[in-house]
């Protein structure tokens, strides 16, 4: 059940992103996040009116942070489906634990996005990740995103990395 998150998930928020982003560290990384830099509980707890979680067995499977703000490096981008911010949904942030990989969590956190979009009147989707993250690329893409563009930034001005930025035109769905 995918649901808002409430001020009582923010812990669990918080530890889904301690274990992905432990497992990283051993494992190498895909998402290119530092433990204790970001994402954070903290992150969680700032953000939590606009987080959504997943819910298995009475815990969070999955999270993520659906809004219409787009970063300044987001106006860099040669999108293809072009609209005003109040037409734009999007994801930030989408963390499943690594514990609970290969359920397809992930899609069904993009399908809920989308439906979300479309709920709220949106007319496109977008998201961006590590440039070097495939398993998450692979993920949007066959979930009808496509890539726009690369861009250099210092992610949440914390965090210097490539980006990928990709969107989904939901009228064209």
């Amino acid at each position: 059940m995918i649901r808002k998150a409430t001020p009582a998930d923010v812990p669990a928020i918080g530890e889904t992103y301690t274990q992905l982003l432990t497992h990283e560290q051993t494992h190498g990384s895909h998402s290119n996040w530092q433990l204790g830099v970001y994402p954070t509980q903290a992150f969680a707890a700032e953000h939590v009116d606009a987080m959504y979680v997943l819910e298995e067995a009475g815990r969070v499977a999955a999270s993520m942070l659906l809004n219409q703000e787009q970063a300044a490096e987001y106006a860099t981008i040669p999108w293809q489906y072009p609209a005003a911010d109040k037409d734009v949904l999007v994801i930030h942030t989408l963390c499943i634990p690594p514990a609970l990989a290969g359920r397809g969590y992930g899609r069904t956190m993009v399908a809920f996005a989308k439906e979300e979009a479309r709920r709220r009147g949106c007319q496109v989707m977008r998201i961006d990740t590590y440039a070097y993250n495939e398993p998450a690329k692979a993920l949007y893409q066959k979930q009808g995103f496509r890539i726009a563009g690369y861009a250099d930034c210092l992610h949440h001005g914390l965090i210097q990395e490539k980006l990928v930025y990709l969107e989904c035109n939901l009228s064209g769905e």
